[in-house]
C-alpha cells in the first residue's frame, strides 16, 4: 500500500518502512510522530478513500542539510556579506499506512545457514612431508623420490686440474674460412669513388 502526505509545504510518496527527509519537525530520536494530511492512498492500482486515514513515523535522527553560501556584493560601494545556512531537516521512518505495517524480511543468517551445510567437505590436509595422513597411514609412506647423483663415479668426481698447467689448444687453426671470407667480402665491396681519373681532352 502507498500514500501520498504532506509536511513542510512538500508531499512524499511512501511504502510502509520507507525512510524519508523532511522538514524539521519537533520531537527527538524514538518518536512517534502521525502525519495526518494524507492526498491520496491506494493499493496497487486501487485507490482507497483518505477519510480519517493517517500515516504512523517514527523520527529516526534530527540532521541538517549541507551547507548552503550566500553571498551578497554591490559594485562600486564596498559592500560585500557573506552568510552561511544549514536547513535543520528531520529523517522519519514509515511504520504504518492506516493499518497496514511494514513487513519483515527474511533474516540473511537463515538463508546463509543452509547454503553453509550444502557447501563440499574439504579435501584432507597434506603434512610437512608432502604426503596425506591416509598415505602414512599405510605401508608405503609416500612416492620414492630419485636420486639427483650420478650413477657413474668417474661423473661425480672428475680429476682435479692444476692451476700450472697451459690449456691444451682447441686443434689446428683453421685457414680456409678466413680466406673465403676476405674473398666474399671484396666482391660485394662498392668501388671506390676517388678511383681512374678521367684525362682531360687537349
Amino acid at each position: 500500500m502507498f500514500a501520498v502526505v504532506r509536511t513542510g509545504g512538500k508531499q512524499y510518496r511512501v511504502h510502509p518502512g520507507d525512510k524519508i527527509v523532511v522538514e524539521k519537525l519537533d520531537g527527538n530520536a524514538g518518536d512517534k510522530v502521525t502525519l495526518g494530511d494524507i492526498l491520496l492512498a491506494g493499493d496497487g492500482g486501487n485507490l482507497q478513500k483518505t477519510d480519517g486515514l493517517t500515516v504512523a513515523a517514527e523520527i529516526v535522527a534530527q540532521a541538517k542539510a549541507d551547507k548552503v553560501t550566500v553571498f551578497k556584493k554591490r559594485r562600486r560601494h564596498n559592500y560585500r556579506r557573506k552568510k552561511g545556512h544549514r536547513q535543520q531537516h528531520t529523517i522519519l521512518k514509515i511504520v504504518a499506512i492506516g493499518d497496514h505495517k511494514a513487513e519483515k524480511k527474511a533474516t540473511a543468517k537463515a538463508e546463509a545457514a543452509p547454503a553453509k551445510a550444502s557447501a563440499k567437505p574439504a579435501a584432507p590436509a597434506k603434512e610437512k612431508g608432502g604426503i596425506t595422513p591416509a598415505e602414512g597411514a599405510g605401508d608405503i609412506a609416500g612416492k620414492p623420490t630419485e636420486s639427483p647423483a650420478p650413477a657413474d663415479e668417474a661423473k661425480a668426481n672428475p680429476p682435479a686440474q692444476s692451476v700450472d698447467a697451459p690449456p691444451k689448444a682447441s686443434g689446428k687453426k683453421s685457414t680456409g674460412g678466413a680466406k673465403a671470407a676476405k674473398a666474399s667480402s671484396t666482391q660485394n665491396a662498392a668501388p671506390a669513388k676517388g678511383g681512374a681519373k678521367k684525362t682531360p681532352k687537349k
